[in-house]
């Protein structure tokens, strides 16, 4: 039978050789995170069977829908209750001990003995002429509710920050995996020339608590791993030249390391060599067309007010726009990260009264902002958006040592998340969870699922996406996931 040519990537890179699957296991980012870079075919002079270009535009396994993935990663898990699952016998019961029965035998992160039920202090509206129920919390995206598609009952199989981020990120709980981004691009290719095909742009209180695994290669070749780019200093590390190198002699030297490395790469056919010496020529374009992309003050003052941007700050804003920037000039999958959602309630740092509100503000404006900005250029047709966190929120009050904020346990049963553009149906609800907000009630939806439907709008089949390592052949949905038939157009 004939296999895909998905199914084990170009010829250069099948070849995995001893020395290779030994660099692999490192996890050093620095200049290592250039090889995700390379976009462009090697030169003629090189020696035969080593001009494969791994991030080349490779064709889809049926006609997408989407070209680019943007995916706001909301790091700490948001409270669903409070913003997009609005439960009126929640309300009802507010204060009251939860039903022994719902949680006979569960495991929390930190509820000990027995927990009170708690409503949500605010108010849901009936937004746009779908009538999706939102929070006031979420204002603007009130806003585009008919453009969006909210899921409410993803569950998922982690319950701890790290592990529950990986697994969403990677479809495994346990660093080792390649994320999501890196199977796209792996799948697809890039359709940029001077910039990567994998993006990360990070704000909020800190790095994502899964660290950089989230957006990781795992055992396919590091050229498809995640580049972080930063909103501060040099937007990727390594790329300016050192204090003193003219560009003549930058040029000089790399002629000099591709010589050694091509020499290198026709003795013993490592496929990490090849991604070496393209990653060094496409950073140096990069010292062109990095600064340019970064720069977004040079959009005008409307787009700016619209996404509440602030130039030269490190924002979710402003990597809002800048996520758009990057799929307008073909990057494939642009990831960002904002972390500050971990609402316990042990102080007005980490409730749902004060913090919630104000971490609310920090991304509202600008999700929204980004669906109008894409709609309004006709790229939200083709660019899959999605948001979403690592688990959800208990209903009950947490309640840790007594304390008398209000906040919410990590709950990995049932949480909201949402999706626009890309061949997503705009302006439904997928799912009901039951009278409380605990479990699915219908339309159960797992991470598998929602890794399978993200790839078949891209025009990838999950299944036939693999790549042969240890003896067997790994996809990301590993031996599950199904279409999302309902979510889709």
């Amino acid at each position: 039978m004939q296999q895909s040519p998905h199914r084990h990537g170009q010829a250069g890179l099948r070849t995995a050789t001893r020395r290779h699957f030994f660099a692999q296991s490192g996890f050093g980012i620095g200049a290592a995170a250039l090889a995700q870079l390379l976009n462009q075919p090697l030169s003629a002079s090189e020696p035969a069977g080593t001009s494969v270009n791994p991030l080349a535009s490779k064709p889809p396994m049926f006609a997408p829908k989407a070209r680019s993935v943007i995916y706001l990663f909301m790091a700490g898990a948001p409270s669903q209750l409070d913003l997009l699952d609005f439960k009126p016998v929640l309300q009802k019961y507010d204060g009251q001990n939860v039903p022994a029965e719902l949680t006979k035998g569960e495991r929390f992160a930190f509820i000990k003995g027995a927990p009170k039920l708690l409503g949500s202090p605010y108010e849901f509206k009936r937004c746009g002429q779908s009538g999706a129920e939102i929070s006031e919390l979420l204002p603007h995206l009130q806003e585009v509710a008919d453009d969006i598609a909210i899921l409410r009952t993803v569950h998922t199989t982690q319950f701890n920050h790290a592990p529950a981020q990986i697994f969403m990120n990677t479809g495994f709980q346990i660093i080792g995996r390649p994320s999501m981004g890196a199977w796209a691009t792996y799948g697809l290719g890039s359709e940029s020339s001077d910039l990567p095909g994998f993006v990360v742009l990070i704000s909020g209180e800190n790095q994502p608590d899964g660290g950089k695994a989230c957006w990781g290669s795992g055992f396919l070749p590091t050229v498809y791993q995640g580049v972080e780019f930063r909103s501060q200093g040099d937007p990727v590390l390594f790329l300016t030249n050192p204090e003193g190198v003219s560009p003549a002699a930058r040029r000089q030297s790399l002629d000099l390391l591709k010589s050694l490395n091509e020499t290198h790469l026709a003795s013993n056919g490592d496929p990490e060599i090849a991604t070496r010496i393209a990653s060094y020529e496409l950073a140096y374009r990069m010292q062109s067309s990095v600064p340019s992309l970064i720069n977004i003050a040079d959009e005008p003052a409307s787009i700016q007010a619209m996404y509440g941007t602030e130039p030269g700050k490190k924002s979710f804003a402003n990597n809002c726009l800048l996520a758009r920037r990057l799929v307008e000039r073909g990057t494939r999958f642009v990831q960002l990260y904002h972390r500050g959602w971990d609402n316990h309630g042990t102080s007005s740092h980490d409730d749902i009264i004060t913090r919630l509100p104000s971490v609310c503000q920090e991304i509202d404006r600008a999700a929204a902002a980004l669906i109008k900005d894409l709609k309004q250029r006709g790229l939200l047709d083709t660019t899959l958006v999605v948001w979403g966190g690592e688990f959800g929120r208990t209903p009950m009050n947490e309640a840790r040592n007594n304390s008398k904020f209000l906040g919410r346990d990590h709950h990995p049963r049932a949480f909201s998340m949402w999706m626009a553009g890309g061949g997503i149906k705009p302006g439904i609800t997928l799912g009901e969870t039951d009278e409380l907000g605990y479990n699915p009630a219908v339309d159960p939806v797992d991470v598998h699922d929602l890794h399978a439907t993200l790839l078949n709008r891209m025009g990838v089949d999950h299944t036939r996406l693999t790549y042969r390592f240890q003896g067997r052949d790994f996809r990301l949905t590993d031996v599950s996931g199904s279409l999302l038939s309902k979510l889709v157009v």
